[in-house]
């Protein structure tokens, strides 16, 4: 690999010259330039990244810590911040945090060692990333989904129990009154928000839900296979389902199809999420939309803010989830 040195040798000039025209920190002739250009271009020489984040104090590089980079509503939100952070001229390093906190204490240690320019963290399950977070806050830090209690950090809020709200008032207005909820594990924070807005809506309704009709199992298909299941071969089946995720209501709709249940004819389903796809279920599933997008473009945005040293004060907001009406619901029989 060629270096810097052979650079200037090659093309007749000091090696602080080839610095000031990689980097465009002082006036170099035209002639001068083009060839330093020229030569680079021939020898294919390729800038260390890390040499000029020590000259400049950035590397353009933004980390990216999320739960679980499988799950298809975190690949998405990530292919929207990767977007934001191109277009503001930023790359970003993605750590999967899914393993515990000896996982996510490395990839923070990974992240401070590679000089990014700041963090952004997509708040997972537990609350003591908080303890590990405290190494990483020499770097700007934006929260997105849910804020960390007492990490000083700009937070974006998805707005998750409005939207769940909205899932409620839907089914109710339809006309059902028998409505579970298939949740996903109770010790996650997305879940105490997505289950809470549901259940309160359901009371300020006055339509508590029993305790009969909340089935937890994992965010996936599997989990809500196995939770529709449990609830449509009970003796007494809901006539509508709220499930807190799409990969649930996905594993659900194939248990009603199993079992003979027709979807909306018999069974209204709701989904969360609105993953990519959702629209060419059989049917196309109604769900609740976070905003995924504008979460992520406001995100790099105010964090880029901070990087160049803007705006003291911390910053909270949240964004309205909405519900996608399609064909998964419909008047009770």
């Amino acid at each position: 690999m060629a270096t810097m040195k052979q650079v200037a040798e090659r093309a007749g000039v000091s090696i602080s010259t080839v610095s000031h025209v990689i980097n465009n920190t002082r006036v170099v002739s035209d002639d001068v330039r083009q060839r330093v250009l020229g030569v680079i271009a021939e020898m294919r020489y390729i800038p260390s990244a890390v040499a000029r984040s020590l000259k400049n104090d950035k590397t353009n590089m933004i980390g990216v810590l999320v739960p679980d980079s499988s799950n298809p509503y975190f690949a998405e939100l990530i292919r929207w911040l990767e977007d934001a952070a191109f277009e503001a001229g930023y790359n970003i390093i993605l750590c999967n945090a899914q393993g515990g906190a000896a996982k996510q204490a490395a990839y923070l240690r990974l992240l401070m060692e590679k000089r990014i320019d700041g963090l952004v963290l997509v708040v997972s399950s537990a609350d003591r990333e908080r303890e590990l977070l405290t190494r990483a806050e020499t770097v700007p830090i934006i929260q997105i989904e849910r804020a960390l209690p007492g990490l000083e950090a700009d937070a974006i809020l998805a707005g998750e129990p409005g939207g769940a709200a909205q899932a409620a008032h839907h089914l109710l207005e339809l006309g059902h009154r028998d409505i579970a909820c298939v949740a996903g594990p109770a010790s996650l924070p997305r879940t105490r928000e997505r289950l809470g807005g549901f259940l309160r809506a359901m009371e300020e309704a006055g339509r508590p839900v029993p305790r009969e009709r909340i089935v937890h199992e994992a965010f996936t298909s599997a989990g809500g296979y196995a939770a529709f299941n449990r609830l449509l071969t009970s003796d007494r089946p809901p006539s509508a389902i709220f499930a807190t995720s799409d990969l649930m209501a996905f594993g659900g709709l194939w248990a009603a199809r199993e079992i003979g249940v027709r979807v909306p004819e018999q069974l209204s389903v709701i989904g969360f999420d609105d993953l990519d796809g959702v629209g060419y279920t059989s049917p196309p599933l109604t769900t609740v939309a976070p905003p995924k997008r504008d979460m992520a473009r406001l995100a790099l945005a105010w964090l880029v803010e901070r990087i160049r040293g803007g705006q003291a004060a911390q910053r909270r907001t949240a964004l309205e989830s909405r519900l996608v009406l399609r064909a998964t619901c419909a008047p009770p029989r």
